[in-house]
Order: structure tokens, then sequence, then C-alpha cells
């Protein structure tokens, strides 16, 4: 069994075609269940997001898992041959763990894949297909990803605009915990904003809409700890001195918060300082706003060369956070490799065990027959000598024979490499008191 990754993403599949194959959990749950009773193939684990959709599984051949995916979707293999990518061990794990990191995403480094990829995973186990080795390589690509987001800058800086208001927020007042946030107009940007900085734990936040509908269903999506209140939009002007945060993005021709109007809400403050982000094009906020003493003001272009900078920062880590992957997924496999020498080497050990044993009970029983202890002691080690080394011995014959005079060298430099070894161990053993 070896492990693959098949699949498609935003790279080398059109939206269209990443439709068509997309799960959701509901579906999935039913093919994986269904496919339970394949023994063929009962080892998989399928992340499916708005990017991408992969199939990874433990399986014989890599055709079998493209196969599973073409018919799972209605498609044929020739439909998918030129839109899919197939990694398998070595590959497949550096890639998983790309995946898990955000090194494969879409936005450079987003953070939401590591959860999905969870997700995934926790849906394939609950049906009951996934072995001790798939969730293994899963675990060891978390490990990885998390490595990864913490000893590099690969996801430390702000590259969405909703994300870049709740750094801001961070840089101007160091902590969230007691800060009120008015959210004004809860469009889709907008909501992004208000997410983030409920995510940050912020301690209260005023969402002020047109429409009183669109506010409570922006709401709702909020966390049920945050304190939320709706404001009716005609009273915006005299509620801005409650808020410390303020992020617009209304969609109007004309500006909705005024000089006059933060002035007042300063004085109402008693000057305590206030963050305005202004997300609309045309502009929300008067631009004058920004002379106030104690109003850090931040338009649609200053966010956006903050996020083309940070965006250029997390390529820069995206080439340590390279290096570092290849280097786990190296190790993984060696790993592997060493833990399926195990069962060779346990049937080794139980063979010498077998012929030690054999040349004892002989030895005891020429003993019984008043055989000379010494001598007996001398033969016994002559012969389980000889019958363990028989098979290196051979060993070595083979590889002198092979054409390829490498494949002698190398055997015989591990060897030395390993009684060398060996000595020095026992003559340490030997000096201690």
């Amino acid at each position: 069994m070896a492990f693959f990754v098949v699949g498609v993403n935003h790279q080398t599949a059109s939206v269209e075609l990443r439709e068509r194959i997309a799960f959701n959990a509901e579906g999935l749950n039913a093919l994986l269940n269904r496919q339970k009773q394949d023994a063929t193939m009962d080892d998989m684990v399928v992340v499916s997001t708005c990017n991408r959709t992969e199939v990874y599984a433990m399986a014989e051949q890599a055709s079998q898992v493209l196969t599973w995916l073409a018919e799972a979707n209605n498609l044929t293999v020739e439909e998918l041959k030129q839109h899919i990518y197939i990694h398998q061990d070595a590959q497949a794990v550096s890639h998983l763990m790309r995946v898990a990191s955000g090194l494969d995403s879409l936005m450079l480094g987003e953070p939401q894949i590591m959860g999905q990829v969870k997700t995934a995973l926790a849906l394939s186990k609950d049906v009951g297909v996934v072995s001790r080795e798939l969730n293994r390589i899963f675990e060891y690509a978390f490990y990885g990803a998390k490595r990864v987001r913490s000893e590099t800058a690969v996801g430390a800086h702000a590259v969405s605009m909703g994300y870049a208001v709740a750094q801001l927020m961070l840089q101007v007042f160091s902590h969230a915990k007691d800060i009120t946030a008015l959210i004004v107009a809860a469009g889709e940007m907008n909501s992004l904003v208000a997410k983030h900085l409920a995510e940050m734990g912020i301690k209260k936040m005023i969402i002020c809409n047109r429409t009183p509908a669109r506010a409570q269903s922006l709401a709702a999506e909020l966390p049920a700890h945050l304190d939320v209140e709706i404001l009716p939009f005609e009273q915006l002007a005299q509620n801005l001195h409650r808020a410390d945060v303020i992020s617009s993005c209304t969609g109007s021709l004309h500006q909705v918060i005024h000089y006059q109007d933060v002035k007042q809400a300063l004085k109402q403050r008693r000057y305590k300082q206030m963050l305005m982000v202004d997300l609309a094009v045309p502009r929300d906020i008067e631009p004058k706003v920004e002379d106030l003493d104690g109003v850090y003001l931040y338009g649609v272009d200053d966010l956006q060369t903050v996020i083309e900078e940070n965006l250029a920062q997390r390529r820069q880590a995206a080439v340590e956070a390279e290096i570092m992957v290849n280097q786990l997924s190296t190790e993984l496999v060696m790993q592997q490799k060493a833990n399926a020498a195990n069962g060779v080497i346990q049937k080794y050990r139980q063979h010498g065990e077998a012929l030690a044993t054999k040349e004892l009970e002989m030895a005891l029983q020429k003993l019984q027959q008043g055989h000379h202890p010494a001598e007996l002691l001398k033969t016994l080690s002559h012969r389980l000598t000889n019958a363990l080394l028989h098979p290196t011995s051979v060993l070595l014959r083979e590889a002198a024979l092979e054409d390829d005079p490498n494949i002698l060298n190398w055997t015989e430099e591990s060897l030395q490499e390993i009684t060398q070894k060996q000595a020095q161990g026992r003559g340490k053993s030997g000096h201690k008191k």
C-alpha cells in the first residue's frame, strides 16, 4: 500500500469543474459509508472546499483513487485527467502539510484550511475509513503545519481587509477586551470585519444598518457571548462617541460620517482615541476627520498598501516554510521505512533466538552425558557464531556477484560501521564501575 493524494484546486481547474466535484458533508458521509464495504480502497480522507477537492488514500495504485473521484461525481477519468494532480508517499505527505499550513491556499497563509482538513479527517474517522497509518500521517501533517505557522511568518501578517482592520485595532489599543466596535453597514466586507473583531475578543459590537433584518442576520453569525446591539441608521451620528473602533462601508454616494459629528464625539469621549476605517468607495467618512487629534483614520488605499507589503512578507516567509515542510515530510517517510523494517528485524531476532535455544539444548544434553564444560562452551560459541553469521556471509557473496560494485561497497561499509559502533559500545560498558 502507498499513500496517495489525487485532487484539483484553484490552480488546475476552473470554478465550474470545482463545483462539479465538490462534496457536501451529508453526501460525502453516504459515499464513505458505501466505500467502507470495498476492501480494495477503504482507507481515505476527502478534503473539499471552495478552492480544492482532494482525496488522500492508502491504495495499491493511484488509478484506484482517480477512478473513485471520477465515479463519485459522475465524470469520466478522461474528463478529470487534464486537471488533476497526483502525489505519492513523500510528495503526498509534503503536499498535505503544505495544504494544512496554508502554503497551497489561494490566499497564502490563510488559517481556516487547517480546521477544514481536521473536519475532513474527523468525518472519515467517524465513518470508520481511516487506518492507524493514515491517521498518523494526518496527525504528523498537523504537527508540521503548526510548526510552520509558529516558527515562520507565513501567517503573521494581515492579507485581507477584515483581518487588517482587526490588526490595526490591536496596534492602536494594544488589547481588545474593553473595546466597543461600531459596524456601519452590514455588507459582505463589513461582515468579515465584524467577525475578525469578534474573534479578537472585543467587549461589544454595535451594528448600524439601513435594513434592520440584515443587521440582525449579521448579529446571528457572531459568537453568542458577544454583546451585540442593533442601531437604527438615523441614530448613527449621536452614537459615534460610544465606539472605540468604527468601520464603515455603506456604498452610499454621499459621506455618512461628518467632521463636526466626530469632533463632537471626541469631546463626549473626553478625547479618548478612536480608530476609524473607511472601506467605502466613494468614501463614507469626511477626509478632514483625519486632522482631529486622537483619531486614526484609514482608507481603502491605506489598507491595500499594508496588505501588499504583508503579502510580500508572507511570500518571503513561505520560502523558509517550504524548506521546513520538505524536511519534516522526509523525516516522516524515513520513520515509516524504519517501522517497515521492524517486522524483518523481529523475524531475524526470532530466528537467532531459535538457533540459540537449539544449540543450548544440544550442549545441555552433552553436559549431562559427561562432556567437559569448557569444551562444550567453546563448541557452543563456535556453532552459534557460524549460524548467526551465515545470512551475512551469503549477503556479502551475493553483493559481490552483482554487476554494480557500489552494492558490495555499501554493504561492506555499512557492516563495518555497525561493528565499530558495537565494539565502541562494549568498550564503554566495560569501563563502568
